[in-house]
């Protein structure tokens, strides 16, 4: 593992956001959903693509906040724009667990 500065990590902005859009996303070479994802005044709606099929339905993910990198720059994956990197943990079996609030926080606030 390589070490970073405190003052790089302070470069990313990792916010929490509430989804409130999924949609599939049969364009992309792995199963994926696209996400719309609300942070609040200031930032909005963004979009991100996600792998999270295998452990999360549509229905699931709605009203969900979600922690997010939102300053990278937006990657386009198949036909859709993804805008910000939405956040999880690899299983062993290679399904990722989302990154989520356990209480609810203001939508945009960034990680502490």
């Amino acid at each position: 593992m390589s070490e970073i500065s405190f003052s790089d990590f302070e470069k990313v902005e990792l916010r929490v956001g509430e989804i409130v859009k999924v949609e599939d996303f049969p364009e992309a070479r792995k199963p994926a959903y696209k996400l719309w994802i609300d942070f609040g005044e200031g930032l909005g709606v963004k979009k991100s693509s996600a792998q999270i099929t295998d452990l999360y339905s549509k229905e699931d993910l709605l009203g969900k906040q979600v922690i997010c990198v939102t300053n990278f720059p937006p990657r386009q994956v198949a036909n859709f724009l993804s805008e910000v990197l939405t956040t999880g943990f690899y299983r062993e079996d290679g399904k990722v667990v989302l990154a989520t609030t356990d209480s609810e926080v203001e939508k945009g606030k960034r990680l502490a």
